[in-house]
């Protein structure tokens, strides 16, 4: 099981941001070749995103650059101590009433309102064309062998670490942000295991099913999730979090009260909770 996941609830308090503007951090990070890369990046890019200089004047650049600066420093680690292993990941912050959504590879992140879909990211995959002509421009190569691979090994194409295959894989993420609205319901994480098996498309009916079937404790939604990625046939390790926007009993009242239907708000924006699960391959 080479995954990590964070979840910090109090970001401000640990480490000591007294700014008045709430904020929360979640990660998670699907390794490969060991799990020292995804264990690095599990304990380091939390702290570089705290100490960047532009936290509080521009948060996405700062989500955005904490995964460069934790790439460039565990590759000087992996220098030294001849390390091959390397990580996508995916990092929330939810900032007041701003969400900054930060990634590098497959894993992805999810959003849901008002019961539909939001798509906040494009993974980096070596089959996509932006991608591919990057790699090819740097004299790499991208094949297929069972997947789209980078120079026939790897199936991502940004990664943090991979010492061997910089500069193809790069350790540069992409970030999003946007505007949190009365209508959001809950943000979901998850590495490659999941979305493999799982469509976005078919995140909310799970998450409300479960809801429904569960009187509105949310407390092992992302353990049904991962059941369900397991039961569509994923045999690769997974790793869900879920970030509830506001109450779970209360996102269920909602629906049932309303309906899924489109073209009307659903639902208010409150507090919610956490929840993770994982399971490993085989």
């Amino acid at each position: 099981m080479e995954d990590r996941h964070v979840s910090l609830l109090e970001f401000n308090q640990l480490f000591g941001l007294t700014d008045g503007v709430e904020r929360s951090y979640f990660a998670v990070f699907d390794g490969h070749g060991g799990l020292d890369a995804a264990n690095y990046a599990a304990t380091h890019v939390h702290v570089m995103l705290a100490r960047h200089e532009a936290l509080i004047s521009d948060p996405a650049r700062a989500l955005k650059e904490a995964f460069q600066r934790t790439d460039a420093i565990f590759l000087k680690k992996a220098r030294r101590e001849r390390l091959r292993s390397g990580t996508t990941g995916v990092c929330a912050l939810l900032e007041g009433d701003r969400l900054h959504v930060a990634w590098l590879g497959d894993s992805q992140a999810l959003l849901v309102q008002q019961g539909n879909p939001v798509t906040l990211m494009e993974p980096h995959k070596p089959e996509r064309e932006d991608e591919r002509e990057r790699i090819e421009s740097l004299g790499g190569c991208v094949t297929f062998m069972g997947c789209w691979r980078v120079n026939g090994t790897l199936a991502v194409s940004r990664a943090i670490g991979d010492i061997d295959q910089k500069p193809y894989v790069s350790g540069e993420g992409d970030v999003s942000s946007v505007s949190l609205t009365d209508s959001e319901d809950f943000l979901v994480l998850a590495c490659d295991g999941f979305y493999d098996a799982v469509s976005t498309s078919e995140v909310p009916s799970l998450v409300l099913g479960y809801l429904q079937e569960n009187g509105g404790d949310g407390q092992h939604v992302a353990e049904s999730l991962v059941a369900a990625a397991k039961e569509g046939g994923s045999s690769d390790n997974i790793t869900v979090l879920v970030i509830f926007l506001r109450d779970p009993a209360k996102i269920l009242e909602d629906y049932l009260a309303h309906g899924s239907g489109e073209g009307e708000p659903l639902f208010d924006f409150g507090g919610g909770g956490v929840e993770v699960a994982s399971d490993h391959a085989g």
